[in-house]
């Protein structure tokens, strides 16, 4: 039996949609925008990626939606649309971590991937994984200063969509600015939520809530 999974990725610019087969993405749609068009294009998507893939909506196993964090509103219309298709097509959801999905942009082979999404200034959402995209630091939204991630004596690689604004500041020799990669894709989130599918690990689709980070850390100079 062929395992379909339909994966939404809204949390950024990006508004992406990929059908999978089996953790591997056999059609993904997307586009980033100033704009935030997410509202017009998302179902417009969706119905494209299901006609390209040659299945049908019977046909999906489950739903996946990036669970943030990211901008409200991009959350809220994904999780909307995934929810609602959960219970038209009575299949599981599937929620997956947006900055472990951005991190699986980046291939390395050793150090740590460190994604970062903008939120305003120099604030940011960010977390850390090693090069097999384990998590080693929770999510934090924090304010970037020259202070920061000088804790880690392996090569950092930073992606997201904040990189241009962070480098200025983190000047240390070890870190690295995968400066093309900018935004989540749920072409990455197809192996992530198979591997979910897989171990029935589902969020409850009737109380499942977008993961906001709305609180900043103020980090202070460790210098004396």
């Amino acid at each position: 039996m062929n395992n379909y999974i339909l994966n939404i990725e809204t949390a950024t610019k990006n508004c992406s949609i990929s059908i999978a087969k089996d953790g591997e993405t056999i059609v993904c749609n997307e586009i980033a925008e100033e704009g935030y068009s997410h509202a017009e294009r998302l179902h417009v998507f969706i119905e494209e990626s299901i006609a390209a893939a040659g299945i049908r909506f019977k046909d999906l196993v489950a739903i996946a939606v990036s669970q943030g964090p990211g901008s409200y509103t991009g959350l809220r219309i994904g999780v909307s649309a995934a929810k609602g298709l959960c219970f038209a097509l009575g299949v599981p959801l599937i929620a997956v971590d947006t900055l472990q999905s951005l991190a699986a942009q980046a291939t390395i082979e050793k150090g740590f991937i460190v994604p970062m999404l903008d939120a305003r200034r120099m604030e940011v959402y960010s977390a850390v994984f090693s090069s097999d995209l384990q998590s080693q630091r929770n999510i934090l939204a924090e304010v970037i200063t020259e202070d920061s991630f000088q804790e880690y004596k392996e090569t950092l690689y930073f992606v997201g969509d904040c990189v241009d604004k962070c480098k200025e500041v983190l000047t240390n020799p070890d870190f690295v600015f995968l400066e093309t990669i900018k935004y989540p894709s749920a072409n990455q989130m197809s192996a992530l939520s198979y591997q979910k599918y897989l171990k029935e690990d589902f969020v409850d689709v009737a109380y499942f809530e977008p993961y906001y980070l709305k609180d900043f850390m103020i980090t202070t100079s460790k210098k004396q």
